[in-house]
């Protein structure tokens, strides 16, 4: 992300999204919790909306886990906000897969993540998936669930990541990691 998007002024909360990549970021100040994906898939940015590859169960895994009161669409994205919840990718960098990152994509990533965290100070910070925090953290070992430390001020969450190519998580699995972090909020 380029320095002058993180240095933007902002017009309101509905106001506060930053360009990345083709995509937005949907980002407020204060939001309840910010979902943090590995980084975008070419089909999002293709289509310029997060999450938006029909095999991907991000919003779904939202809805069945109470934080949006109807399954919002990938071009609804920006209605999270009303939900208290925001997206970002802990790398600005389009793959295909995640897979192609490394751990060094995440650690050089990771200075721009924290700034931004600080910057929004979201109360809860769900990584999609470990790998960006296994990495970030300098941990080689991490769980499912809430982290005992915090990433630039928010309560850190490792949640299984909605993709598609991810089905070692079947639906009614994903739901219950979600609903975690949701009756915490």
């Amino acid at each position: 992300m380029q320095d002058d998007a993180m240095s933007a002024e902002l017009d309101g909360p509905d106001a506060s999204t930053m360009p990345k990549a083709g995509l937005s970021e949907i980002l407020a100040p204060g939001l309840s919790v910010v979902f943090c994906g590995l980084n975008p898939a070419l089909s999002a940015v293709r289509d310029g909306h997060n999450f938006s590859n029909p095999s991907n169960r991000f919003w779904r895994v939202l809805h069945l886990a109470g934080f949006t009161p109807r399954l919002l669409r990938a071009d609804e994205e920006r209605a999270l906000l009303q939900y208290g919840c925001g997206l970002t990718s802990a790398v600005s960098r389009p793959t295909k897969s995640a897979s192609e990152l490394k751990r060094q994509d995440y650690l050089s990533a990771a200075p721009v993540l924290e700034n931004k965290i600080r910057k929004f100070a979201p109360a809860n910070l769900a990584f999609l998936g470990k790998a960006a925090y296994a990495a970030i953290s300098l941990r080689a070992n991490v769980e499912w669930g809430r982290q005992p430390e915090e990433f630039a001020g928010a309560c850190v969450w490792l949640l299984p990541n909605p993709s598609g190519l991810n089905r070692a998580f079947t639906l009614t699995t994903l739901t219950e990691h979600y609903l975690e972090l949701r009756l915490t909020l």
